[in-house]
């Protein structure tokens, strides 16, 4: 099938089941998916215009509402967290897309620049997992009584304790944002988790991933808070900023005849046909996946991909 905005031939069933696939495992972590379709778009189907980031975020338009709808109907959405992710990246997102477009329309250049940004959050996640946890902090011990009722799921009364301890905003101003999960406290600085939404906003725009995609290893590395918490978060933030991204890029097109800028829709319709398969049931299985495991698996596929650039820009 010959997709002719991006010039791609390629069976639909690919993408379909790509797309599926890859979201699988990376909703599991709040990460769209979105950022290792990027290089199977341009390795595999030879899709290097600007254009491929905006058709990675109809990606994420379409896929992510059902990972969102399963984090919220498990009452696992901290919607304050959400909104300051909305609310720093948007900005981010724009100015992202026109650096995009204006400096780093280059194919091999814009993959040294992912290749950096992820090897950076890759690497960041193996150091903070190869530690040892001798202090057995908030987050370790939240998501281990979390993962032990999840052992005994069907049991009724693990069943009503569930029911029970959902996530509880404890305060939430223009200073802090704390709140509670299973019994655990949680408090970060809201300038804190503005400005990195800003910044991972900015990089979310680039890349073509929303400013959310990869935000969620952020918040597990650098503030502290329980994978758990915040997948529903940065794939809310991510849906928003995609929606914004995509107007974004549709709009300038124009300004730019010679290059492709706007969307593949139906190519990114199609990925995200399957993404939101594959989202719905990442979403779903979590709870039932010990909360290393998750990072384990994030920070190896960041790694791989990024070294997979880096050798791509060395002409390996």
């Amino acid at each position: 099938m010959l997709f002719p905005v991006s010039g791609v031939e390629v069976h639909p069933l690919i993408p379909f089941f790509v797309a599926f696939i890859v979201s699988f495992f990376t909703s599991m972590g709040g990460v769209s998916g979105a950022f290792l379709l990027l290089p199977f778009q341009m390795s595999f189907l030879g899709y290097t215009d600007p254009s491929v980031s905006a058709t990675n975020q109809v990606f994420n338009i379409v896929a992510i509402p059902s990972g969102v709808y399963r984090y919220w109907r498990e009452g696992r959405m901290v919607w304050p967290l959400t909104w300051v992710v909305i609310v720093g990246t948007l900005p981010g997102v724009f100015i992202g897309a026109l650096l995009r477009v204006v400096y780093l329309p280059n194919p091999s250049h814009f993959k040294l620049f992912a290749a950096g940004v992820l090897l950076y959050i890759g690497l960041k996640m193996v150091r903070d997992l190869l530690k040892k946890n001798t202090s057995g902090d908030a987050k370790t011990d939240s998501e281990k009584r979390f993962q032990a009722l999840m052992k005994n799921y069907h049991s009724k009364s693990v069943a009503k304790e569930m029911c029970l301890k959902k996530t509880s905003v404890a305060h939430f101003n223009f200073k802090r944002l704390g709140y509670t999960f299973y019994d655990e406290s949680f408090d970060v600085s809201f300038w804190g988790i503005f400005i990195l939404s800003f910044i991972v906003g900015i990089v979310g725009g680039v890349y073509g991933i929303g400013g959310g995609s990869i935000i969620a290893p952020f918040f597990v590395t650098f503030f502290g808070l329980p994978v758990y918490t915040v997948a529903g978060a940065a794939l809310m933030g991510t849906f928003v900023t995609s929606v914004a991204g995509v107007v974004f890029y549709q709009t300038i097109a124009p300004l730019y005849p010679n290059i492709s800028v706007a969307p593949d829709w139906l190519l990114g319709a199609l990925f995200g046909s399957g993404g939101m398969a594959g989202m719905y049931l990442g979403a779903r299985c979590q709870k039932f996946v010990p909360a290393k495991a998750i990072k384990w698996m994030l920070s190896m596929i960041i790694v791989f991909t990024a070294l997979k650039y880096v050798a791509a820009f060395l002409g390996y």
